[in-house]
């Protein structure tokens, strides 16, 4: 390593015979004397990120009681109150349809990301918010955005320009991680390149880049080889836990290949889900951390959620429509319980970011996160009161802890509000009555 050291130095190496180039998190060596910037004075990278829960949730089992920063979790949000001081609870805020068909899971998502109800179904009347937000800030990054998709649907993203031209999303942390940690090569005369992911897992990144580490090193204080050897360590660890699912199971005498199942999407067992989302959240974590991207988007079960329970084919969708309510619980249990395991979900996000260090403060602090529903009681494929959650402070820029009544104000006030927390200085947005000027001031720190 002969370079001078910036926050663009990366550990170089050849696995399988390509050369690889490894990104590195803010190191102290990196920043200024208050940890707040970068050495020349730029500031840490502002992320943003959209996270998606399908089938929304029970309003008067999810939205609290009480505004501002004194809310008491309700039933549904009590998985999410151990990462409270991270998150807002926004509730009250209505996609208004103006006289068009309620397409169901379909109309809340597309008026909360687009600021315009659609007219048909499928429709994409407007490049959703992460598109307006990575044409902005996703230029100097290797990838201006990453989609995910835990439940194992690539079609299933919000990440959409227009009708036809989707981003689609990655179904398997095992193909995430090596579309970020892979190979740099790229065959000149190959149509396309695709490394092995088993042959990267196995021979690891992080012991390919071994001589270049020791160089780098040698020229950082002791906090900074801490901070690098618990990156690599919680790469190498990724690793170890990917390889898991490379490798052929030992064979049980007992056990006989099933039918292939009729109408079963990849990975929406919940459970599976649940596990590929843990994954692909630590894999996401460490592209911010080494700014390989500044804008994503993670489905944790999109609209008409396929999640089921493991030998149950009856899915969380089509119980929202056929299970009884229950009187004494105000609720449909089977259903709900998939709510329950989205907050959980939620709730591990956030912790995963909240959990790595970046200059003065944590991954979280510098990113935005915008956590939404397509419908709020799925029963009635209700549009009113969409539930929405944002989490992590935008470099200083946004207050947490709060919950938000809407007041029955259109949702639009949200993408607003995010768009000038990115930066991205827009006054008014949104169409017809959705049109709006009015930010969130709360949201405001």
């Amino acid at each position: 390593m002969t370079q001078d050291l910036t926050r663009r130095t990366f550990l170089r190496g050849l696995l399988g015979g390509a050369s690889i180039s490894l990104g590195l998190p803010a190191l102290e060596i990196f920043l200024n004397d208050h940890g707040n910037a970068w050495a020349n004075g730029a500031p840490l990278p502002l992320r943003f990120g959209t996270w998606f829960w399908g089938c929304g949730m029970n309003p008067s089992r999810w939205v609290p009681t009480q505004a501002g920063d004194g809310w008491e979790p309700t039933v549904e949000l009590a998985p999410v109150n151990v990462v409270r001081e991270h998150v807002n609870i926004l509730s009250g805020f209505n996609a208004i349809l103006d006289g068009r068909l309620n397409h169901p899971h379909q109309s809340g998502v597309i008026a909360m990301l687009t600021g315009e109800a659609p007219e048909e179904p499928h429709d994409v009347p407007a490049p959703t918010l992460d598109i307006l937000i990575s044409d902005a800030v996703g230029n100097d990054t290797r990838f201006r955005s990453i989609e995910m998709s835990a439940s194992g649907s690539a079609r299933h993203s919000y990440s959409r320009r227009s009708k036809s031209n989707i981003n689609p999303a990655e179904v398997s942390p095992v193909a995430l991680y090596t579309r970020i940690f892979g190979p740099d090569f790229r065959d000149p005369n190959a149509a396309e390149f695709v490394p092995d992911p088993a042959v990267m897992l196995r021979r690891s990144v992080v012991s390919a880049v071994k001589d270049d580490r020791t160089r780098l090193e040698a020229r950082l204080g002791a906090a900074d080889r801490r901070r690098l050897d618990e990156y690599l360590t919680s790469v190498r660890q990724l690793e170890r836990q990917l390889e898991v699912q490379l490798s052929e199971p030992p064979p049980l005498a007992a056990c006989s290949v099933p039918p292939v199942p009729k109408e079963m999407e990849v990975g929406s067992e919940i459970n599976s889900a649940s596990r590929n989302h843990e994954l692909m959240t630590d894999v996401l974590a460490l592209a911010l951390a080494c700014d390989q991207t500044r804008v994503f988007n993670m489905v944790f079960s999109y609209g008409a959620s396929n999640l089921h329970k493991e030998g149950n084919n009856t899915g969380h969708h089509q119980l929202t429509h056929e299970e009884p309510m229950d009187p004494e619980q105000g609720c449909q249990p089977r259903a709900t319980f998939f709510v329950d395991r989205s907050m959980e979900a939620w709730a591990t996000f956030v912790q995963k970011l909240a959990a790595i260090e970046e200059g003065d403060g944590t991954l979280l602090d510098n990113t935005f996160v915008l956590a939404h529903s397509e419908t709020s009681f799925a029963k009635v494929h209700d549009v009113l009161g969409l539930p929405v959650m944002t989490a992590g402070r935008a470099g200083g820029r946004v207050k947490t802890g709060q919950h938000i009544e809407g007041a029955a104000d259109p949702v639009t006030r949200i993408g607003l509000s995010a768009q000038q927390i990115m930066g991205l200085g827009r006054e008014r947005w949104g169409s017809q009555s959705m049109e709006t000027s009015r930010a969130i001031g709360e949201l405001f720190a």
